[in-house]
């Protein structure tokens, strides 16, 4: 427990660095709410005992609760709003900030010679947050886990109605790490089983929500250890991240079968640059209808050829020379869809694989290495 001092928010005064500071209120910025009807969600809790300074943003749903070094004078706590806390302090000469709490929650903060006063808010009214669990955990590869959110992100559902899909499903393996991600139009899948992984004995799935995995795609962005922790408890999944620690609620429910969506036997393959497709589907998709975006993809004897028109715009075709022999197909897309998917496969060569006009199209980086195996399963449009 706290000392009663820090849970009443007794006179709270430390110093801290500037830079220090700066990068932790830097590294919360995501998890603060800008439009919430909780005022007390706008602003950081700052906790000080010992020789750390204790900082947690929360929105209820994910938390996110980060340190750094601090002279502590008197232990205690307060809240300080988030957003004009971190703009002003980015706005501070480098030196050494003091903080110092005041009557009615009031917060001093100095440095040098500017001098200013916060209206915070009372300790009390902050959310008691969930503890990292003692029982098993779990140590995920950093960067293997910062790859596998960039090539599914973006596949996740942003419509609340179809809550289980507002997230991507984590499969732990003992000897695999794979992360699916759809919203019922497309689909992406990875999966990495090279090199060991401290997995559960037993397959364990979660559903992790998509402003958690952008969290945690940011924490990871300049993180230089080789593995986080990973644990969950009954409602909450925890992702210690070196000094950091994010909690998210899980989301619960029924991630859709997706083994049974990926394609068997679409025989009819082109190879091309994923540049040179993606140039070509931007530079057409100007001319696409504006609504639905489609776009249509010829294959025929040794090329493929990008299309769009709309009575609004005009029309537009790109063709890229490739090695293609089968049947002729004409398929319509998504231009969005299909350049998502390019924008996340590194540069080189993609394959498309179809089977006919109303089947589900699958992309994938035609050389697919070792360590990752990485699927995008796209439905067609009518066209």
């Amino acid at each position: 427990m706290e000392s009663t001092g820090a849970q009443a928010g007794a006179a709270m005064e430390i110093t801290v660095s500037k830079s220090d500071l700066l990068k932790e209120l830097t590294a919360t910025q995501g998890v603060v709410e800008r439009k919430t009807t909780i005022p007390i969600l706008s602003n950081f809790l700052f906790e000080a005992v010992g020789d750390r300074l204790t900082i947690t943003a929360t929105d209820l749903d994910l938390s996110l609760r980060t340190s750094c070094p601090a002279k502590v004078k008197k232990e205690g706590s307060c809240t300080i709003p988030a957003r004009k806390l971190h703009d002003y302090v980015k706005l501070l000469p480098d030196g050494d900030i003091t903080i110092k709490l005041l009557e009615n929650h009031w917060v001093n903060i100095r440095l040098g010679r500017s001098n200013t006063k916060m209206v915070g808010m009372a300790r009390a009214n902050y959310p008691a947050l969930p503890m990292f669990p003692t029982g098993t955990s779990y140590q995920l590869p950093a960067q293997v886990l910062r790859t596998m959110i960039a090539k599914t992100i973006f596949a996740i559902s942003n419509e609340e109605s179809r809550y289980t899909l507002n997230g991507a499903l984590l499969v732990l393996k003992a000897e695999s790490m794979t992360m699916v991600a759809t919203d019922g139009h497309r689909l992406a899948h990875i999966e990495n089983s090279a090199g060991k992984f401290a997995g559960p004995g037993t397959e364990m799935r979660v559903l992790v929500p998509k402003k958690c995995m952008a969290e945690l795609n940011s924490l990871l962005q300049d993180f230089d250890q080789d593995s986080i922790d990973f644990a969950k408890d009954e409602s909450t999944l925890f992702f210690r991240v070196g000094d950091r620690l994010l909690t998210s609620r899980q989301l619960t429910g029924q991630f859709p079968n997706f083994e049974a969506v990926l394609p068997r036997d679409n025989t009819k393959t082109v190879t091309v640059r994923s540049e040179d497709i993606a140039g070509a589907i931007q530079r057409v998709a100007q001319f696409a209808d504006e609504r639905s975006g489609a776009i249509r993809l010829r294959l025929d004897k040794n090329e493929i050829k990008v299309s769009s028109s709309s009575s609004e715009a005009g029309e537009s075709e790109d063709s890229i020379e490739t090695a293609y022999a089968a049947d002729p197909l004409t398929i319509g897309f998504n231009s969005a869809y299909l350049l998502d998917f390019l924008k996340a496969s590194s540069a080189g060569d993609v394959r498309f694989e179809f089977k006919d006009p109303q089947s589900a199209g699958q992309l994938r980086p035609a050389e697919n290495g070792d360590e990752f195996k990485y699927r995008y399963i796209v439905m067609p449009m009518r066209i």
